[in-house]
């Protein structure tokens, strides 16, 4: 099997090559893409997914827009990379890394002074992104593994590792580091419905690597925590408020609350690209997710025609923060923690 050190978004040969998510874990796959408009579709359907990289794949989509364009006068190329920037930012609203690295790219071409200095300038800016985001990590990683304490049982929910960043991940690099620091580590992964982030990528990644891992369904989220068998959490993130309002995953919020309830320690770890201090919480639009996926597993149907659906893709929840400053369906093989039932205390 190849090493999940390859990177998740790369520009190689003025073209895009992702790892298709989509594919995860039967086919470890690459596909290659030299339009903006295949980069949007990528995002879109998941093909690349997490809030790093697709800030960093939204940059090498405006790179490839430029040399697309045959545009000879600097207003021109601008314009189109407008529409191009317009394009990619409606294929996933939620995440405030995807505006981020759109903006960041804008802005170095407007301040080039030709058509070929624009060209050039933003695909080294896309590159360096890349390059910046996974040494970002690395160090948010080495300063969240401070966090954890040998023989810790540390649960994670969705996908926030190498695969939703160029590489190395936020919260699983928190728990990479943690390993690589000579501390011994066991993960519990929920299984993330309805997209199967937490059984498809995360305890692919984990087990790749030879970290220690137990997937659970969402379901038992409050049962394995009330039985002790996890005592620290660390989350990604998709967007953090100035407020301390943390969008990430559906289902996050309940992991928090029930981590509130039994008193565990509840982390998120993000880059500063992650953090949006400008919005407030009415601002924010919640991505809404085709009902297909709640209502089928593949092409096999799970629910009757016509059911109405409600899809949120992210939801709001607080925590501790770690950033780069300081605080701020599964593989073989993996261990399953199945509980057909749980019990709620009576104080609740």
């Amino acid at each position: 099997m190849q090493s999940l050190t390859l990177k998740t978004v790369e520009w190689k040969n003025n073209s895009v090559i992702m790892i298709d998510q989509t594919k995860l874990p039967n086919t470890l796959e690459f596909v290659t893409y030299t339009d903006f408009n295949q980069i949007a579709d990528a995002i879109r359907t998941l093909v690349v997914r997490g809030a790093p990289a697709i800030g960093v794949s939204g940059a090498f989509g405006l790179a490839l827009a430029a040399l697309q364009s045959d545009a000879k006068e600097k207003d021109e190329l601008i314009n189109y990379l407008e529409n191009a920037k317009k394009i990619l930012f409606e294929t996933r609203p939620t995440a405030v890394n995807l505006a981020w690295g759109l903006q960041k790219i804008m802005q170095v071409a407007k301040r080039a002074d030709t058509v070929d200095e624009i060209r050039k300038s933003v695909v080294e800016t896309a590159k360096k992104m890349a390059d910046e985001d996974i040494q970002i990590n690395m160090a948010l990683g080495k300063n969240g593994s401070e966090l954890f304490n040998d023989n810790d049982v540390v649960m994670t929910h969705c996908n926030a590792g190498a695969l939703a960043t160029v590489g190395y991940g936020t919260a699983l690099g928190v728990i990479r580091a943690t390993k690589e620091s000579g501390k011994k580590i066991k993960v519990i992964a929920t299984e993330t419905r309805p997209v199967q982030q937490g059984s498809r990528l995360t305890a692919f990644e984990l087990k790749h690597d030879g970290i220690d891992v137990s997937l659970i369904p969402d379901t038992a989220v409050g049962y394995t925590m009330a039985n002790g068998l996890v005592n620290k959490i660390v989350v990604g993130a998709d967007r953090i408020l100035q407020s301390g309002h943390v969008y990430n995953k559906i289902g996050t919020y309940q992991v928090a609350t029930m981590a509130k309830q039994h008193n565990i320690p509840f982390y998120v770890a993000a880059p500063l690209s992650t953090f949006d201090l400008e919005s407030e919480p009415d601002d924010i639009i919640i991505e809404q997710r085709k009902s297909s996926e709640v209502t089928g597993i593949g092409d096999k149907k799970t629910a009757p025609d016509g059911v109405d659906v409600i899809n949120p893709a992210f939801e709001i929840s607080s925590g501790g923060v770690i950033s780069k400053a300081g605080l701020i369906t599964a593989p073989d093989g993996i261990d399953v923690i199945n509980p057909a039932f749980d019990m709620t205390p009576p104080e609740l």
